[in-house]
């Protein structure tokens, strides 16, 4: 799954591509070997995504702009949407672009690099998001793939469904 998430972003052109994982996660290190990414781990497992976001950053790149927070269990968004958001933020470098399909927000989110400083040492994506909400475009998407996320078996399953055309796992 992560491996599609990655394509997906390595065929919209970003460059700086940091994958946080959990420490030990060997598994997924395989998955991702030979992808253009740079590979970090998150030594705290009971951190939320904020903890991993704080691990990740200390690895992008200084003359990075803007930073597109993409989740692993998403791997329906589309190579379009995530280019979309890109040139939104080349236009307007300093809005926090959230893609939004139909009426529900999804991910995944781009944001200022400067504006994530305000998530050391506690903060949340929430809070930035919260403190900056005059920054905030919601960017309309016609892709679904922002709003669907893997949680279950039975999510899995179907996105499996949806990729490859085969029955899910049991």
């Amino acid at each position: 799954m992560i491996r599609h998430c990655l394509d997906a972003l390595i065929s919209s052109g970003i460059k700086d591509i940091v994958v946080v994982l959990g420490s030990g996660d060997m598994r997924t290190v395989m998955a991702v070997k030979g992808l253009p990414v740079y590979i970090v781990f998150n030594n705290v497992p009971e951190s939320d995504m904020a903890g991993s976001v704080r691990t990740g950053l200390k690895s992008v790149l200084n003359s990075s702009t803007g930073v597109l927070i993409s989740l692993a269990d998403q791997p329906l968004v589309s190579v379009e949407t995530i280019k979309t958001l890109v040139a939104h933020h080349e236009e307007g470098p300093d809005k926090i672009l959230i893609p939004q399909y139909e009426t529900k927000k999804g991910h995944p989110v781009l944001l200022p690099k400067n504006l994530l400083e305000d998530i050391f040492p506690d903060g949340t994506l929430r809070d930035i998001i919260r403190k900056h909400s005059d920054r905030v475009i919601l960017v309309p998407v016609t892709d679904e793939g922002v709003i669907i996320d893997v949680d279950t078996t039975e999510d899995y399953n179907r996105i499996l469904k949806i990729v490859t055309n085969e029955p899910g796992l049991p």
